[in-house]
């Protein structure tokens, strides 16, 4: 019913209860539907519907065995009386509910066929460079032409703001947000079997949060607990959506991996002391003997003959063997770069990316020659030991010596202006800016496999693109919108009215809350309901933060 009250369907709601849990039990051609030959399990309500307030379950039948319920007729006046005035009660909150969709300042702002965007400095991230005084049209989501054009659809939305340039939508080849509870499963050195795309948070305010920097793209990682870590899942940020529909189809699959002092475990404490590896040198070992154990569970499948049990971990593992899954390894030292690169050769395997890769300036030759990717800090250093040896020189002096860089940022808040972060490297080591604007677009692209769709504007690419007031690189400049596949999440002034908007209503929430606290009676629905509201925290006379729960058990304030 809680669910029904906030926009669940009736039979979706039914399905939860009868049909999905029988199939997912494997019971379904037993349970879950009233048909010829199936068992007789049913539930009789008097009063309308299953799910109306006031009906009152009067029979259950199990296996054709019929059982009656509790309620005495005595007492079926007084039941009724009461459920009746409570489904008064519910009706206006429901009312209230249903008026205020959850996704009623999410989601596309606009999403016209054509997008035409006239007069702008457009950096394109591809073999056109910049272009000054330009024009980009998209259509049907995709970029239709950049430059000069001449042809426009006459339904296109036109942008002509002034002075404004054009870049394509931001990639972070890092990230950790938008995921539900940790990323780190820490209790196996090798987890290859879990998934980050199974606990994608579509949800997070940190999506609109970073659309507002004019970020499209997120490579979502799991955590640096073990040498072998979880699968990845890169993702757009179309907010409002799904959990599902916000992953790039067509993304190659990848992998964490992790060197180092959180591999080992450096400082963890005794919970993780019997864990191995525990030094720096069992790391290259462990790799070596997951790998072999992966390449005999192959053999083991190939060859036929005997059922070979099923193992997810290593058919993960197989999969990078096989060039299927992308390798993204958390490295500072470089001495444990270049030993595990010469794994991964030794097995024919070619690493995407060296995340963070703080000493990666020292072995750029041997990375470039290997042909992975440095996905780097821009100006991270001396946070822990092993980074003493960090420079913000590191990502210019790498892309100088043949390597593809981009800067990421492993921080929901550095990830809101990525833009800055590509522009530390015109400050440290001279990069040209075109250049530098490659390191959080076309670069970041390719290491994850999707340049094809992104990281550009060329046409046949997504029409992905964030809209600057000034140039990107400019500590002045402010994102003016932001659009994914031609439609629109990000504008200034929409976010503007959308957190004046929330903002009001946290503040009618919060004096409700506190008129409840004080006088139940002042609203009678709401202090009676059993619906669980969830109010902004108050503060009582000690100092205890309240989240408003006593509402749910028709508690007293001051209890």
């Amino acid at each position: 019913r809680l669910a029904i009250a906030r926009g669940l369907s009736e039979a979706d709601a039914l399905a939860a209860l009868t049909t999905v849990p029988a199939r997912l039990c494997g019971v379904a051609d037993q349970l879950g539907t009233i048909e010829p030959g199936k068992l007789a399990h049913l539930t009789v309500v008097e009063k309308g519907r299953y799910f109306d307030e006031d009906a009152q379950v009067r029979e259950v039948w199990i296996d054709g065995r019929q059982f009656l319920s509790p309620i005495k007729d005595g007492k079926k006046k007084d039941a009724d009386a009461k459920a009746d005035a409570k489904k008064k009660e519910k009706e206006t909150l429901r009312g209230q509910l249903n008026a205020a969709p959850a996704q009623k300042d999410r989601g596309p702002l606009l999403s016209p066929r054509a997008v035409f965007i006239k007069s702008a400095t457009i950096w394109t991230s591809g073999p056109q460079g910049r272009i000054e005084n330009a024009s980009l049209l998209i259509v049907d989501g995709k970029v239709r032409a950049v430059g000069t054009i001449a042809d426009i659809p006459p339904d296109a939305h036109v942008i002509d703001r002034p002075s404004i340039h054009v870049t394509p939508g931001l990639i972070d080849c890092h990230s950790h947000s938008m995921v539900m509870g940790g990323v780190n499963e820490g209790t196996l050195p090798s987890t290859a079997m879990v998934r980050i795309g199974d606990v994608v948070n579509s949800e997070s305010e940190t999506i609109h949060q970073q659309l507002a920097g004019g970020l499209t793209v997120a490579n979502l990682l799991h955590g640096s607990a073990n040498p072998i870590g979880g699968q990845n899942c890169v993702i757009k940020l179309r907010d409002g959506a799904a959990p599902e529909d916000l992953k790039l189809g067509g993304a190659p699959g990848g992998i964490k991996f992790a060197l180092g002092e959180n591999v080992k475990q450096a400082n963890w404490g005794d919970a993780f002391k019997y864990r191995f590896p525990q030094t720096r040198m069992g790391v290259p070992a462990f790799h070596t003997n997951r790998f072999t154990a992966a390449q005999h569970y192959a053999a083991a499948l190939a060859k036929g003959g005997q059922p070979v049990r099923r193992d997810l971990e290593l058919e993960a593992i197989a999969e990078i063997i096989r060039g299927e899954r992308l390798v993204h390894c958390h490295s500072y030292r470089q001495d444990e770069i270049v030993a595990f690169l010469r794994v991964m050769e030794s097995f024919g395997v070619r690493v995407a990316t060296l995340q963070h890769i703080l000493e990666g300036y020292k072995v750029a030759d041997e990375i470039a020659k290997h042909g992975a990717g440095a996905s780097a800090f821009s100006d991270w250093w001396a946070y822990k030991f092993e980074v003493y040896d960090a420079i913000p020189h590191a990502g210019s002096i790498m892309r100088e010596r043949g390597v593809n860089v981009s800067f990421n940022s492993d921080s929901s808040d550095h990830a809101r202006r990525m833009n800055l972060e590509a522009a530390k490297a015109v400050k440290y080591g001279g990069t040209p800016e075109d250049e530098a604007l490659k390191f959080v677009t076309i670069n970041p692209a390719k290491q994850l496999g999707i340049d094809k769709m992104v990281g550009s504007l060329e046409v046949g690419k997504d029409g992905d693109l964030a809209v600057w007031s000034g140039s990107p690189l400019a500590t002045s400049s402010l994102c003016l919108e932001t659009w994914i596949e031609g439609r629109q999440y990000f504008e200034r002034e929409a976010a503007r009215r959308r957190a004046e908007a929330r903002q009001a209503e946290r503040l009618t929430l919060i004096d409700k809350a506190k008129k409840l606290a004080t006088d139940p009676t002042s609203d009678p629905a709401a202090s009676k309901t059993q619906e669980k509201f969830f109010f902004p925290a108050l503060e009582d006379r000690a100092g205890h933060q309240c989240m408003g729960c006593c509402l749910d058990h028709q508690m007293p304030w001051k209890n």
